[in-house]
């Protein structure tokens, strides 16, 4: 297990429990009370550390490289249930964007997302996150044959933006978007979008509208990221912190502002701690909004939608 610079009291309790763990080992002396005792102190400790998280450190949880990746939240809520499809019949298979058709329980789900890839060869695999074009172009193609045959949309967010090469702007990353973006807004079946890591820029929103938008607990989602909004502002990283509080994009500042429709909560630590609560609570929450969904009209469902997202947001008539 890795830990962030502020999980230090956490990391010490952790050491603490290996060693008595190993002592007992050795030793064959029960050293469970001094183990109970030890994780108690760890859960409190987590408890307030958590209590008063910053907005940087929300986005540092959201970049843990223990954190689950999209492919593993479909395959754990899906039981293996899963076909991957693959190509945007265009130009590639973007490997940076992933989908395809899912089991929850009894209910066939489409369901789309940015994968970042779980090492450093599966990472430069993946992109880090980042589609292309074509990503998009095959995210389209996908939610295109979910509204054919009638069935809902998932889509699982986690990028820190759509690739910004010369070569994703020649074949046109900024159209592939926002067609993207048009269509979902139209589409006749239930959409569902969870930010579950980082969610920059129109690289997330490319694929993040939805009847129901959701965030995990310690995730985060912006325009920007950060980084480049301290460096734009500030011509330096350092203002990084700053920035994150100014962008207000934590879930809680989010839902406060109406941009997202609720926040799912995370175990004790963060997903990381335990996927497996995580990706139980996901499958439940996902199930819970499409029951309200189904049953729509799927006129009604689309006006809803369009009234949903323009109304965020603060203007006046000239």
């Amino acid at each position: 297990m890795e830990y962030l610079d502020f999980e230090a009291p956490i990391r010490d309790i952790d050491e603490q429990i290996a060693k008595a763990e190993a002592l007992e080992l050795e030793t064959g002396v029960s050293m469970a009370q001094s183990i109970d005792s030890l994780r108690g102190n760890r859960d409190d400790a987590y408890r307030a550390l958590f209590a008063n998280l910053t907005a940087w450190q929300r986005v540092q949880l959201s970049r843990h490289p223990n954190r689950p990746y999209t492919l593993a939240y479909i395959d754990a809520m899906t039981g293996g249930r899963f076909t991957e499809l693959h190509g945007d019949r265009f130009v590639k298979d973007d490997k940076a964007m992933v989908g395809g058709w899912g089991w929850l329980d009894n209910e066939s789900f489409m369901f789309v997302g940015q994968q970042k890839g779980i090492n450093t060869k599966m990472r430069q695999l993946r992109n880090f996150g980042m589609a292309n074009p074509d990503g998009y172009r095959k995210a389209l193609r996908l939610f295109k044959q979910a509204e054919k045959f009638g069935r809902p949309i998932v889509t699982l967010i986690d990028t820190p933006g759509a690739f910004p090469g010369l070569e994703a702007e020649e074949r046109g990353q900024g159209e592939a978007i926002a067609r993207s973006i048009m269509e979902m807004t139209r589409l006749k079946v239930p959409v569902i979008c969870i930010i579950v890591g980082e969610g920059a820029s129109g690289g997330a929103l490319g694929i993040g509208v939805g009847d129901r938008v959701l965030m995990l607990e310690n995730t985060w989602y912006s325009v920007i990221s950060p980084e480049s909004c301290s460096s734009i502002l500030w011509r330096s990283w350092d203002f990084k912190t700053t920035a994150a509080e100014a962008l207000k994009l934590t879930a809680k500042d989010m839902l406060s502002n109406g941009l997202i429709d609720g926040i799912v909560p995370e175990p004790l630590g963060g997903a990381h701690r335990d996927p497996a609560a995580m990706f139980a609570a996901l499958k439940t929450e996902i199930l819970k909004h499409y029951r309200d969904l189904k049953g729509l009209d799927p006129i009604d469902r689309v006006a809803l939608r369009m009234e949903k997202f323009s109304s965020m947001g603060v203007y006046e008539n000239a």
